[in-house]
Parts: C-alpha cells; structure tokens; sequence
C-alpha cells in the first residue's frame, strides 16, 4: 500500500518489475523493493537476504508473507477466486488491480467480485495518544482488519476528494485546493469528509478535516 502512495505506476509490492540482482539488493535505493520482491519470488530465504541486505529478518518475514501469497493468487483461476482468498489478500494489503494482474483478470471484476462477497473496508480512528486515554479525534483510515466501524454515518456529509501523494517541492498547490474546498464548505455550514491517501499533509491534519 505504501509503494502504492509513492508511485502510481506500480501496483505494489511486486515481484514482477525487476529482475534478481544481487548487487542491488546490497545497495540501499528506491527500487531494492522491487528486486527484494523479485528475489523472494525466485526463492530466496530470509537469511540469505539478511546476509545481503542487512535488513532486520522480521521484517523480511512479513515481506516474505506477501509473496507467498501473491504466488497462492497466481495459482487460482479467476474463475475460483473464494470468498477467504479474495478477503484474506484484501487483510494483506493486496489492491484489487493487484489481484487482477496475479489471477489474469480485470480490476473491475474483482472490484465486482469483491462487492458480491460484501468484502469492504471498515472505518477506523487512529489513537493519537496511544491508548494513555480513551480518544475520540476525526483522524479516520479504512482498513479490512475490522468487523466493525469506529464511528456512524449519520449522513448529510459532503465528500472532498484529495489530490493523493505528492512529492517534496511539487504538487503542493494541488493539496491547498482541497484545504480551500474544506474551509468554503464550512463557512457554508455544510459538514465535511476528506477522502485522501497522503497522510502527511495538511488536507489530513484531524483539526483541518
């Protein structure tokens, strides 16, 4: 979901962008990910790439646990997808084009499918405090780890969508478009949702949205 929110043009975690290449992998740049994915795919153990890339092995673990399913995904015909496989990639952090490329598919089939499944994400609050004391703040994430929503939704909300991720020095403007629709639609005394996947700006800042 990260790699997702830096660059649209990839679908995830993917073993498939780049090829093994052991020399990338000691070398740390924004793509080791990918050759990271790709060594795993090709069977590459937890120690192995310990001893390459120096990254701690729990988190290779939990790297290691994506790709295990990305390559359960590839052996399901799109046409005997489950109800279990479909949400337990969904609880891993697989997007539904992700699914799509692994099962040869279309996004929109699985979106589909998703929805005839009733798999759809919960509404949840994220503890500022960490847990010192109970809060109660209108910082929200979706999340298919759930069962249950945080918060009702009593309606009569007017949805703002957000510019999505930018980097450092570019598209910022686009972000203080959404921060002025807010501000406009509360002076007009409507309530307000901001739908965004740039955690780390202003447009997403609890008391601004």
């Amino acid at each position: 979901k990260a790699l997702r929110m830096v660059d649209e043009n990839v679908n995830g975690f993917d073993p498939n962008i780049k090829n093994v290449n052991e020399n990338e992998l000691r070398e740390p740049t924004d793509k080791r990910m990918f050759f990271l994915a790709a060594a795993l795919k090709q069977g590459y153990t937890v120690e192995k790439l310990y001893e390459l890339t120096k990254i701690d092995q729990w988190f290779l673990g939990k790297f290691k646990n994506i790709i295990d399913y990305y390559k359960t995904l590839e052996a399901t015909n799109s046409g005997s997808i489950t109800c279990d496989i479909l949400k337990n990639a969904k609880k891993i952090g697989f997007s539904d084009k992700q699914i799509a490329a692994a099962i040869k598919s279309t996004e929109v089939a699985v979106r589909k499918l998703r929805e005839e499944y009733q798999i759809t994400p919960f509404v949840k609050q994220i503890d500022t405090v960490a847990a010192e004391w109970p809060a109660s703040t209108n910082y929200l994430y979706l999340t298919y780890n759930g069962c249950t929503h945080d918060l009702s939704f009593p309606g009569d909300f007017t949805m703002v969508l957000g510019s999505g991720v930018y980097r450092i020095g570019s598209s910022v403007e686009f972000d203080w478009c959404a921060v002025g629709c807010l501000r406009e639609l509360r002076n007009q005394g409507k309530k307000t949702i901001m739908v965004n996947y740039n955690p780390e700006t202003v447009s997403t800042d609890y008391d601004m949205s």
